[in-house]
């Protein structure tokens, strides 16, 4: 007599993460993400991703601070449903070359039917948008490339003040470090706060980013050089936005007012007055996210003064008020206020994010 069978099912492999790169792509838009992948595991306890570096033809690939990665033909590799891809960025020429390979757009525009999300680190975000996977989207990349994305792919909506942005299932990074800050949320998303959080920790780093924190002090760093008096007197006014004003900050620069404005629009593109409102704004992002200030403190604390400045420069740089930033970012887990016209706007701009 035959015995009744029972077959319990095969545990399903580990979600698998496909990095893909190129001739010339830049270091840390692979390895950033991958370590962090690969960092969930050892978190777990457990096979949490199977990362994977892929370029079209396999092979080895040399990054841009000349790293040789071994990696798999991606023509080889079959989207699955849990798969994560991850597009990394490079320098201008590489990234062109990329952005005109067809078998590398068409594989990405068959994966983006299937996977669980696709996305990009830094100027990864042009070859998305040359697959046709950001129209119509909010997308992110390096602050110094997001003109030159909105003006090659119009039907992009480029975010120039997220460090990554998530739209659906498509995730895009600002520049190269970036990357990590949106691997970190993608393993947040997937396994848990606690995980993330220990990965941030073994990896040492400083902080964890949360996307909607900006670009700008980092483009401010990077326009001002060691050299340039404007340099230590930003780094000095962001320590101290209660009190500063356009009169200190020429003073902490050794400049008259006249010369002062003239070098904020020649070096930064604005004037001294809008870069203190951009720094304040800047800072109040955090703020909103991150704590449960009342909007006069916090107005206060950024040196707006009142909640009515914030308000207005908050509709200026961001286009909704302080009171539907909150609501949109932050991590609080207490209950969240009723939502108003404009937080309620706010959040139907941003559904499926």
């Amino acid at each position: 007599m035959t015995k009744n069978c029972y077959f319990l099912p095969m545990a399903a492999a580990p979600p698998r993460v496909v990095i893909i790169g190129f001739e010339g792509m830049q270091t840390l838009d692979v390895t950033g993400p991958a370590e962090v992948f690969a960092a969930a595991s050892r978190s777990a306890g457990r096979t949490v991703y199977r990362v994977t570096v892929a370029s079209i033809g396999g092979g080895e690939r040399t990054t841009s601070s000349g790293l040789a990665v071994r990696t798999a033909d991606l023509r080889a590799i079959r989207p699955h449903r849990r798969d994560t891809v991850v597009v990394a960025g490079g320098d201008d020429p590489p990234i062109r070359c990329a952005m005109t390979d067809p078998a590398l757009l068409g594989w990405l525009g068959r994966a983006a039917r299937v996977v669980h999300r696709v996305t990009s680190v830094c100027s990864g975000a042009f070859v998305l948008a040359a697959a046709g996977l950001l129209d119509g989207k909010r997308a992110a990349t390096h602050w110094m490339a997001c003109d030159e994305l909105a003006r090659w792919f119009p039907r992009v909506t480029v975010d120039r003040n997220a460090i990554f942005v998530r739209d659906g299932a498509v995730w895009t990074s600002a520049g190269v470090t970036t990357g990590i800050d949106m691997a970190l949320a993608i393993v947040e998303d997937d396994v848990g706060r606690a995980v993330a959080d220990d990965i941030a920790a073994r990896l040492v780093l400083y902080m964890r980013r949360p996307g909607f924190q900006s670009q700008f002090s980092a483009a401010l760093v990077a326009q001002t050089t060691g050299a340039d008096a404007l340099g230590p007197a930003i780094a000095w006014t962001r320590a101290n936005l209660a009190t500063a004003d356009v009169d200190a900050l020429a003073r902490r620069a050794g400049l008259s007012l006249r010369t002062l404005h003239r070098r904020c629009l020649d070096r930064l593109a604005t004037t001294p007055a809008k870069l203190l409102d951009k720094l304040r704004v800047e800072h109040a992002r955090t703020l909103l996210a991150t704590s449960e200030l009342s909007a006069k403190a916090l107005a206060a604390q950024c040196g707006f003064g009142n909640p009515t400045r914030m308000k207005r420069a908050f509709e200026r740089e961001l286009g909704i008020g302080p009171r539907e930033y909150r609501v949109l970012h932050s991590r609080s887990p207490g209950p969240r206020l009723p939502l108003g016209g404009g937080a309620a706007r706010a959040l139907g701009r941003t559904a499926g994010a």
